[in-house]
């Protein structure tokens, strides 16, 4: 019997990247994402090999969470592996001269949108006793940085929230787990930097980060596990990184 999977923010980077991969593993695919044009594509290249289908929300939207994910079609609903992916970070600034705004988008995103998420899908796991969550985290979530404030803060979040999710889960044999990626070379740096693509370049330059296809290879290898085995936190950097201030640059 095929296993579902529910990936968020599936259109673009990691969320992408572990759509294709987890395809190849012929897992049932459930794409969530805000870009409807980038999701009917991804259906359209990974239909050809599993069953694919979309819901197109902001998890911001609580009412739109829940609404969506309740309308999925009966050979979709049993939900076995949750893939909290959707995040963001916005500027990258001192806390005195932060945004507010910035600081209201990434607590939605990274942390209520992740709760949204999780609420609707883990009632299923519950009476089912049985379910897997991998919690996309960060680098960030482990340690700060100067001028990352909220977003870190938003990144400890999810780490806090990982741990205690596999304790209130415990008993209903749910596995809970997180992978926290270092340096990806994704959309992440321009969205922080507002669309400063000469910017968001610098952040990769001189090094080679890693690429998104690094990570869902990791996930696919945590997801596929004996089922007595749970893979509870993960730290992913490239070589060049040694933590979230010290890089290696070629120069």
């Amino acid at each position: 019997m095929l296993k579902t999977a529910l990936i968020t923010g599936a259109t673009s980077g990691i969320g992408r990247a572990t759509a294709r991969a987890l395809a190849q593993k012929q897992f049932k695919l459930i794409l969530c994402g805000r870009r409807e044009d980038r999701l009917a594509e991804l259906q359209n290249e990974l239909s050809q090999q599993t069953q694919v289908h979309t819901l197109a929300f902001d998890v911001r939207d609580k009412a739109a969470v829940f609404a969506t994910i309740e309308s999925l079609p009966q050979n979709f609903k049993d939900i076995d592996i949750l893939v909290n992916n959707a995040g963001n970070a916005h500027g990258l600034g001192p806390i005195q001269s932060g945004d507010v705004d910035d600081w209201e988008a990434m607590i939605d995103i990274n942390l209520k949108g992740l709760l949204y998420v999780s609420k609707a899908v883990i009632p299923g796991m519950v009476e089912r006793k049985s379910g897997h969550i991998i919690n996309i985290g960060s680098i960030a979530g482990k340690e700060v940085y100067p001028n990352g404030n909220v977003y870190c803060a938003s990144k400890f979040a999810v780490d806090a929230l990982n741990q205690s999710m596999r304790m209130d889960l415990n008993p209903f044999g749910i596995r809970v787990g997180a992978i926290n990626p270092g340096m990806v070379e994704t959309e992440f740096s321009q969205v922080r930097f507002k669309g400063d693509t000469e910017r968001a370049a610098n952040v990769y330059k001189g090094l080679e980060p890693l690429k998104p296809e690094d990570i869902a290879d990791v996930i696919v290898f945590v997801v596929t596990r004996p089922y007595h085995v749970n893979i509870a936190d993960l730290m992913i950097l490239p070589t060049a990184q040694a933590s979230a201030t010290i890089v290696k640059r070629e120069v």
